[in-house]
């Protein structure tokens, strides 16, 4: 009896130190599953949103460490404006007062521009650059209300005058006539600034674009004859210029030559002897200058 008592409790004590064991074990078990989340469901937002700040601070961080104090401000800046973008409304700038260079050149801009004017701003020397690029031969007019006596007038740009327009086509601006085209020279009075002005222009317009410049009264037409008439004119001015200074020198020379010995005056005649070896020498004959002028004036009607 005695050795069966013995063995009793010493199989009551290793049952024992079993079951404690197993406590332990399922004490530790439920520990674990209570620092860890569920896996029933989805996780929560908060739970979500806490891990990814972790890791982006984390990688932010490491980033930053190797950037520079300037390369720092420019990604934090960055990154304020990406992820808070409401509250950069107070830095955004005015842009209602905000003016191209067309806008400066339409408010500063002049028909005319003197030599001597020297703009003293700088939107005033952009509308003088761009007056500079303009070809002044002829006008584009804007004829919408020449019933009223109005007539708006400007320069050509390049592209029109690449595409003839105001030469080979109708200068109105929106005609696009090319055929019975006239040249009319007209004394352009506008107000510019406050002050008058007046402008010697040429059109080159169609039939119906005529009629409507010469509605209130009869303008210059230009025509080849006219042309010639006033190279006629400035070649007789030449000639008479050139005429005087002849003569003066003739005076001179013949003031010099009672002066001279015998031997100059056999030598005078020697050389007006000399003209008739070769052959006379036209008094009409035009230089090259005068033929180019006359060539221009006509490619220019």
């Amino acid at each position: 009896m005695s050795l069966l008592r013995n063995a009793t409790s010493s199989y009551d004590s290793a049952f024992e130190e079993d079951v404690k064991l197993r406590k332990k074990q399922q004490e530790r078990h439920a520990l674990f599953q209570r620092e860890r989340p569920s896996r029933q469901g989805l996780p929560s937002k908060s739970f979500l949103a806490d891990v990814a700040s972790k890791d982006e601070g984390k990688r932010l961080r490491y980033q930053m460490s190797n950037l520079t104090a300037y390369e720092r401000h420019k990604l934090l800046i960055n990154h304020y404006i990406l992820y808070h973008p409401g509250s950069t409304a107070a830095l955004q700038r005015d842009t209602s007062r905000d003016k191209r260079d067309i806008d400066i050149i339409r408010e500063n801009h002049q028909f005319l521009w003197d030599i001597n004017d020297t703009p003293d701003t700088w939107e005033r020397q952009l509308a003088k650059k761009y007056f500079d690029k303009l070809f002044k031969e002829y006008c584009i007019c804007d004829l919408s209300h020449f019933k009223e006596n109005k007539i708006g007038m400007r320069w050509r740009i390049e592209r029109e005058v690449l595409d003839g327009k105001g030469q080979f086509t109708c200068g109105e601006k929106r005609c696009k006539e090319s055929e019975g085209l006239r040249t009319w020279e007209m004394n352009f009075a506008y107000v510019e600034q406050g002050t008058k002005k007046n402008a010697l222009v040429k059109l080159r317009l169609c039939r119906d674009c005529s009629y409507k410049i010469n509605y209130y009264r009869k303008r210059k037409e230009v025509t080849r004859k006219s042309i010639k008439h006033k190279h006629r004119e400035s070649s007789k001015k030449k000639k008479s210029r050139r005429d005087e200074s002849e003569s003066a020198e003739n005076a001179q020379e013949t003031n010099e030559g009672n002066s001279l010995n015998n031997a100059k005056q056999v030598d005078e005649t020697e050389s007006e002897n000399s003209i008739w070896k070769g052959p006379a020498k036209l008094p009409d004959e035009k230089s090259r200058e005068e033929e180019f002028e006359e060539y221009l004036q006509d490619l220019f009607l």
